[in-house]
């Protein structure tokens, strides 16, 4: 059995998503209509989260949009995502009907996603936006919306960050 995944974060990178979750094959770039993209952390700021900065989240927000890819996986990967993305730990929130439009042919994918819970909103860091951004070309996410991604202001956090290097040596464009 397997499922269809909304991912609009750092999952919008193949080798990202692989590390915890191999199973997940890419099924097509789509859009997740009325709502927009945002940056945070649960709680309060401290610099200490896994990315130093921001991680991405999706808002209700009528007429904006949010671009990003669908992958199938198979069932047993659930709960990997699911820790991944901190459902445990009440970091993120499964939601399991979100339907979104497929850029190539219009059709409309029922997937689940995940939204964050009691966000504080901050910038992200430089190495996270740069994972966004590549998945973003690497996926051939529209020219519009990877400019959007380009003009997000960093953090600035310029110091070490073991995930991104870890993620970044095996990337394939």
């Amino acid at each position: 059995m397997s499922f269809l995944y909304f991912a609009y974060g750092s999952n919008l990178l193949r080798e990202r998503l692989h590390v915890n979750n191999p199973s997940a094959v890419f099924v097509a770039a789509a859009k997740l209509n009325n709502y927009r993209l945002q940056f945070c952390v649960k709680g309060q700021w401290n610099n200490n989260t896994r990315w130093k900065g921001g991680a991405a989240t999706i808002e209700q927000s009528e007429g904006d949009s949010v671009w990003g890819v669908v992958w199938k996986l198979e069932k047993s990967d659930l709960k990997s995502l699911d820790v991944q993305e901190g459902v445990h730990t009440r970091v993120y929130r499964r939601l399991d009907t979100l339907q979104v439009t497929t850029a190539t042919d219009q059709s409309i994918l029922e997937c689940i996603s995940y939204q964050f819970m009691e966000p504080l909103f901050v910038k992200p860091s430089p190495y996270y936006l740069k994972v966004l951004q590549t998945g973003a070309l690497q996926h051939g996410l529209p020219v519009e919306y990877r400019r959007f991604l380009d003009s997000i202001e960093h953090n600035g956090y310029d110091g070490p960050l073991p995930i991104f290097d870890d993620i970044m040596r095996n990337v394939k464009l």
